[in-house]
């Protein structure tokens, strides 16, 4: 989840129901269709070469360890992620993200803006990336 949303700027709600019909791996694009995502427009998200690989292992994975474990792509073992907070204070610890309080200093939102960034800096003009992440509107901290 952290992979993908690092690379797309994809909003959370739209990770945890992401299901694997909606990924192409032959063509190495996601497609959300409308009523999928926030805004009720589809988006075509075209998947570099490390988010195809981490897709591919996660569905390597899925099929190999837990055949037939349902349609989403990121699960507990088939359940819906319905909250990881734990998992992300977790994870922030462990990458030293946390502050004197022992808190996360990041929030997985914040993945939404790195997304963007991260398209621009690779090439991508502004306006796409914002459309490939689903932002309608340019803000500072982009």
């Amino acid at each position: 989840m952290l992979t993908f949303a690092y690379y797309t700027g994809c909003r959370k709600a739209e990770i945890l129901a992401l299901r694997w019909n909606q990924v192409d791996l032959s063509e190495r694009v996601v497609r959300l269709e409308p009523g999928e995502t926030k805004n009720d427009e589809s988006r075509t998200i075209f998947l570099t070469a490390d988010l195809y690989e981490v897709l591919a292992i996660q569905k390597e994975l899925r099929d190999s360890l837990l055949p037939g474990v349902g349609p989403l792509v990121f699960s507990r073992a088939g359940t819906r992620i319905l909250e990881f907070k734990g998992a992300w204070a977790s994870a922030c610890k462990a990458a030293g993200l946390t502050g004197q309080d022992g808190e996360p200093d990041k929030l997985f939102h914040d993945l939404r803006r790195t997304g963007v960034r991260n398209l621009i800096r690779a090439g991508v003009p502004e306006r796409v990336a914002m459309m490939i992440s689903g932002h309608k509107t340019f803000s500072s901290g982009v």
